[in-house]
This record gives structure tokens, C-alpha cells and sequence, in this order.
């Protein structure tokens, strides 16, 4: 039995040992099997979401960020109130979203990249009136709020063009405008970038900054474009096999997972000027390209060693790529979890 929990003025979403689980019916090849099946069906029971706590203040941008078959989306559906949790407490905006209460709804939005609230043979302009009277806006209401999504998404030349004809980034900006039409207190964005050329990830991220800024709405975002994370997100949520494994800014996650910052020194002719000590590695050379991973606190440092020199033509000083922090992240938390399942087994 899920069981209402405080939360004060300033939360959006708080959820406790939130779960879900699904009974998926197997299958084995061949006419027997398929006989079988059907008088002695063989279910199988998969833990999609497992005691999920998470709280989220009003205003936030948060990268809800996992692998494929996380629980990312079942989460996303759990929280918008399209699926009802196996366990768990749960509560946003301070409502219980498989209640469907009508004032809830009108406090949120899903924008799923594959799946589309645009009507597939209606122009957008045509949906939008659609929306416009499923949340009661009025005239001055509407006409303020499309004017603005129209001028922010650069969607004026495509709204009278069928749904089933724009290209994919039109579509999309066209999505995000019905979907913030009713200005909702919370969205939830699933994979909004995906499929979009680098130009367009751009403009979408450019926007959300844009009207986050403007209307403070809580953003939960998942996205396997990292590029996106790190422009918009100033929080990570990470879970792996349906559990959180990492809560908190992606400054702590970088400090935590990687260490070391990477170094590329490009030095004008002859060897290497400066020499290394123990947190400083050479992990690539190219001519007079020399690539470092150091220590961070060795990175002042050997930076000024080298400029003393007066032989440095280039050098540049990085984080390791985000993407390459959350695969050791996954890695490190499935090696774990392999761990816990061999000692249990060894018992």
C-alpha cells in the first residue's frame, strides 16, 4: 500500500523505496512450446525500478541519467502518473500522480522524444488550439503564451504545414511549445535531443536555459547525449538495474570518479622540458603532442614548470568526457553488484 509523505513548500517530488515491477509471460521457440504456453504460461517477474528515494526542490534542472533498461522511463511514467508504483511512497507537487487529479495535471508535462503529442495529420497550430481548450486558457492567455513559445522555438514558418511534414527538429521545437503551452510547474523531459542533428541538440538546449530562467519550472531530464547534461543539468541523478548509485552535482561525480585531470602540451621542438613526478602519466605522445593524465592538484604545478620554459607552443587542461565518467560509474556499480551476488552465493 503506497502511503502519502511530508514534503515542504519548497519540494516537488519526493519518493521512498519507490518500485515497480513487471510479470513478463516467456516464450519458448517451436509449435509444442507455443502450445504449451498457452494452457501453462511461464511468467517471469522483472524489477524495473527497486527502492528509489529521490527529492527534488522546486526550480531545479536535474539529469536523470542511467544505462538502456535502467528504469529511467518507468520512473519518468511513475512520476506523471501513467503507471502505478508496486511500492513505495511517492509524491509530487503534492499530489499522489496515479490519482490523476485534474489540478495535478495541469502541473505537468511529459515530452518523450519518441512519442509525440502533436496530432499526426493537424497542422501544430490546429493542436495547439486543442490544448488551449483542454486547459481552459483563455484568449489573452493563450495568445500571450504562444507568441512567446513561437518567438523562443523559431516555429513561426511551420505552423500551418501538417505534423506528418515538418522535419524531425521542427517537430520537436513544436512539441516542447504544446507541451509548455499550459506553463506546467514540472517537466519531465525523456530524451528530448534524440535523433536531432548537433545544431538542433543546440537550439533545444539553448531554449530550455532560456525559459527555465524566465518561468523557474522543476526540469527532470534523461538523455543519453551527454552534451545535454552537462549544459543544462545542475544535478545528477544516477541509477543502475532499477537503483540510485549517485546523487549529486556533476563537479562531485567527476572529483569522484576521475581524479585526474587530462593535460595536452604541445611543445615548440626538442624533448619533453619539464620533469614528471609520481600523479603525473604520459598516456599518448604524437610528435610534439604529449597527452597527461595528472593529479589535480598537481595540475598548477606543472603548468608552471612548463611555462617557465618559454618551449610551450600550446596546452590545454580538461575533465576526462562526461560519458566516460558514467560508464566507469555503470561499470564499478555492476562489478559491485556482481560482488554482493557471488558472496551471497558462496553463503
Amino acid at each position: 500500500m503506497l502511503v502519502m509523505i511530508n514534503s515542504t513548500s519548497e519540494t516537488a517530488i519526493v519518493t521512498r523505496q519507490l518500485s515497480r515491477r513487471f510479470s513478463i509471460r516467456l516464450k519458448s521457440e517451436g509449435l509444442a512450446a507455443s502450445f504449451r504456453n498457452f494452457f501453462s504460461p511461464v511468467y517471469k517477474t522483472v524489477n524495473a525500478v527497486v527502492d528509489l528515494d529521490m527529492c527534488i526542490n522546486r526550480g531545479e534542472i536535474i539529469g536523470f541519467l542511467g544505462p538502456n533498461g535502467a528504469g529511467k522511463t518507468t520512473t519518468l511514467k511513475m512520476l506523471s502518473g501513467l503507471l502505478v508504483p508496486s511500492a513505495g511512497s511517492i509524491e509530487v507537487l503534492g499530489f499522489n500522480p496515479f490519482n490523476r487529479d485534474h489540478e495535478f495535471l495541469k502541473s505537468i508535462s511529459l515530452v518523450m522524444g519518441q512519442k509525440q503529442n502533436l496530432w499526426w495529420d493537424l497542422p501544430p497550430q490546429e493542436t495547439f488550439e486543442i490544448h488551449r481548450r483542454i486547459y481552459g486558457l483563455s484568449d489573452e492567455q493563450y495568445r500571450t503564451r504562444i507568441d512567446e513559445l513561437v518567438d523562443m522555438l523559431e516555429i513561426g514558418d511551420c505552423l500551418e504545414t501538417q505534423t506528418r511534414k515538418l522535419s524531425l527538429g521542427q517537430r520537436m521545437r513544436c512539441e516542447l511549445a504544446v507541451s509548455l503551452l499550459h506553463q506546467p510547474a514540472i517537466l519531465f523531459l525523456d530524451e528530448p535531443t534524440i535523433g536531432l542533428d548537433i545544431l538542433m541538440q543546440k537550439k533545444i538546449r539553448t531554449f530550455l536555459l532560456d525559459y527555465h530562467r524566465r518561468f523557474k519550472p522543476t526540469i527532470l531530464l534523461t538523455s543519453h547525449y551527454m552534451d545535454d547534461v552537462a549544459a543544462l543539468a545542475q544535478r545528477v541523478i544516477v541509477i543502475n538495474n532499477g537503483g540510485k548509485i549517485f546523487d549529486g552535482r556533476l563537479r562531485e561525480l567527476t572529483d569522484r570518479m576521475r581524479p585526474e585531470k587530462i593535460m595536452t602540451v604541445i611543445i615548440n621542438n626538442g624533448e619533453f622540458p619539464c620533469q614528471l613526478r609520481e600523479g603525473c602519466r604520459l598516456i599518448h605522445r604524437e610528435g610534439q603532442l604529449f597527452r597527461f593524465l595528472v593529479n589535480r592538484e598537481l595540475v598548477g604545478e606543472l603548468a608552471a614548470c612548463l611555462y617557465s620554459t618559454g618551449q610551450i607552443a600550446d596546452l590545454t587542461i580538461e575533465d576526462a568526457p562526461l560519458e566516460e565518467i558514467i560508464g566507469q560509474l555503470f561499470t564499478a556499480a555492476n562489478a559491485s553488484a556482481a560482488a554482493i551476488t557471488v558472496s551471497q552465493t558462496n553463503v
